[in-house]
C-alpha cells in the first residue's frame, strides 16, 4: 500500500476528492439499486449491483492509475487517430444501439465476448475535447483563419455532434458548450464563435423540421425532447412525463435537513433510474440537505483544483486539456443535481463518480488520469525519468551479462573443439 501511494503522481488533492466521491458512492448505489433488483430479477439481490459498482470503480481507478503515467502530450496525436474510430462507433450505435437497464434510449453497444455494455458518446466527448485542445494550442505557433479553422476544427466537431445529437441531445449540447468554452479560453475570435453558434442552432432546427416531416426516416428522439421541454415549461404537466420529477421532489422533501438515514429511502422503490440519473434525490432523502451540500462542496473543491491545475499547466495544450476534460465533469454533476430539484428538464446525465454505470465511471477516471499527468511537478517527472533510466540500465546489465555468458560458453566450446582436433590421429596422418 505504501508503494502504491508513493506511485500516485500529480495533484494529491484531486486524488483525495476523487477517492472521497467514489467511497461515498457505495452507500447510495447499494440502497437505490433495490428498484432495479426487484424489477428485473425478482429476488431483490442488491448485493449484485453493489459488487458490479465496486468492479466498475476498481477498473476505473486502474484506468486512472495507468493513464496518469502516460505523458499527456502523447494524446495530441492520439486524438487525431481515434476521432475516425469514434465516428464509426457512434454511427454503429445510432442504428444498432441497445437499451440498458430501463433507460429509454439506445445509446449503448454490447462488447462481444465480454458481456459488458459501452456508451460511445462518453468516449467521443473525451477524444473530441482533446482534439479541440490540440488544435487551439497551435495558435501559439501559427496564424488561425476562420476558413482554415472551419475545415480543421469545426467540421470534425459538427460530424461528432451530428452522430450524437439524434439519440442524446443533452450530451451533444454539453459537448458543444464545452467546445465553445475551450475556444474562448484558447482565445479563438468571439465573432467566429458567434457564427459557429448560429450555424449550430440552424443545423439543429433543420434537423428537427426534417424529422417532423419524415419521422421514420432514421432513428431519433425529437418527440421525447419536445415532450420534456413542454412538460418543464408548461403549467399543466403530463402525469406520465412528470412522474420521475415528482418522485424525486418527494424524496428531497422527505429527507429534510438530516435525512432518514442510510438505506432508509422510500422513494428508491418507485423512482426509475434511482441509482443513476436521480441518485442525488436519494442521497438527500437518506442523508438530508447536509449530505447534499457535502456532495456539492466536494464537486466545487474539485472544480477549484481543476482551475488551479489549468492555471499552473506548463503549456497551452496542458491548460486546455485540463479545462476541456475537468470542467465537463463538474458541469455534468450540477446538471444532474439541477434535474433532481427541477431546475432543469430531464436530461439523462449521471452524477460523475457516484452514479452506477461503467462507461461513465471509466471515462471520468480516464479524463482525471490525463489531468493528473498534467499536474505532475518537475521533480516527479525527473524522478520518473530517473526510475526509467535505472530500469533500462538494469535491463542492459542483464543483457550484457547474458551475452558475456554466451560468449564464454562459445569460447569454451571452441577450445574443446581445438583440443579434440589436435589429439585426433587422423589429423596427424593427413598432415604427413
Amino acid at each position: 500500500m505504501k508503494e502504491l501511494l508513493h506511485n500516485l503522481k500529480g495533484d494529491k488533492v484531486i486524488w483525495a476528492f476523487v477517492a472521497l466521491l467514489a467511497l461515498f458512492s457505495f452507500m447510495p448505489v447499494y440502497s437505490a439499486s433495490s428498484n432495479l433488483a426487484y424489477l428485473h430479477h425478482g429476488k431483490g439481490n442488491t448485493f449484485v449491483y453493489l459488487l458490479k459498482h465496486f468492479m466498475h470503480l476498481i477498473m476505473g481507478f486502474t484506468i486512472m492509475y495507468q493513464v496518469q503515467k502516460v505523458p499527456y502530450h502523447y494524446f495530441r496525436s492520439l486524438s487525431r487517430v481515434l476521432l475516425p474510430v469514434v465516428w464509426l462507433l457512434l454511427l454503429y450505435t445510432l442504428f444498432k444501439g441497445t437499451v440498458v437497464e430501463g433507460a429509454n434510449a439506445s445509446r449503448w453497444i454490447q462488447v462481444p465476448f465480454l458481456g459488458i455494455s459501452f456508451q460511445p458518446s462518453a468516449f467521443a466527448s473525451m477524444i473530441l475535447l482533446i482534439y479541440v485542445a490540440r488544435y487551439l494550442s497551435k495558435t501559439e505557433v501559427e496564424e488561425m483563419t476562420f476558413q482554415k479553422s472551419f475545415v480543421e476544427l469545426w467540421i470534425p466537431v459538427f460530424i461528432t455532434l451530428a452522430l450524437i445529437f439524434p439519440a442524446n441531445f443533452s450530451t451533444a449540447a454539453l459537448i458543444f458548450t464545452m467546445v465553445l468554452m475551450l475556444s474562448f479560453i484558447g482565445k479563438y475570435p468571439i465573432k467566429n464563435s458567434a457564427i459557429i453558434v448560429g450555424m449550430g442552432i440552424g443545423a439543429a432546427l433543420f434537423f428537427i423540421v426534417l424529422v417532423k416531416a419524415f419521422p421514420d426516416a432514421f432513428p431519433n428522439r425529437v418527440d421525447t425532447w419536445m415532450s420534456r421541454i413542454d412538460n418543464f415549461m408548461s403549467d399543466k404537466q403530463d402525469p406520465d412525463e412528470d412522474y420521475q420529477i415528482e418522485k424525486a421532489k418527494t424524496a428531497i422533501a422527505t429527507g429534510g435537513v438530516y435525512g432518514l438515514g442510510p438505506g432508509k429511502s422510500v422513494q428508491k422503490n418507485f423512482l426509475p433510474q434511482s441509482s443513476s440519473d436521480f441518485i442525488f434525490a436519494i442521497i438527500i432523502e437518506e442523508f438530508g440537505l447536509l449530505g447534499g451540500f457535502a456532495i456539492i462542496f466536494l464537486y466545487l473543491m474539485l472544480f477549484v483544483r481543476f482551475v488551479i491545475a489549468s492555471y499552473k499547466a506548463p503549456t497551452l495544450f496542458g491548460k486546455l486539456v485540463v479545462a476541456g476534460l475537468g470542467f465537463p465533469i463538474i458541469f455534468q454533476a450540477f446538471i444532474n443535481m439541477g434535474v433532481a430539484v427541477e431546475l432543469l428538464p430531464t436530461t439523462g446525465q449521471t452524477l460523475p463518480l457516484i452514479s452506477s454505470g461503467g462507461t461513465s465511471i471509466w471515462m471520468t477516471c480516464a479524463a482525471i488520469g490525463i489531468i493528473l499527468n498534467v499536474t505532475k511537478k518537475e521533480e516527479e517527472i525527473a524522478q520518473e525519468n530517473a526510475d526509467k533510466q535505472k530500469r533500462e540500465e538494469a535491463l542492459q546489465r542483464i543483457i550484457d551479462k547474458e551475452l558475456a555468458e554466451e560468449s564464454q560458453v562459445e569460447n569454451e566450446v571452441n577450445e574443446d573443439y581445438s583440443i579434440e582436433e589436435k589429439n585426433n590421429p587422423m589429423n596427424a596422418v593427413l598432415n604427413k
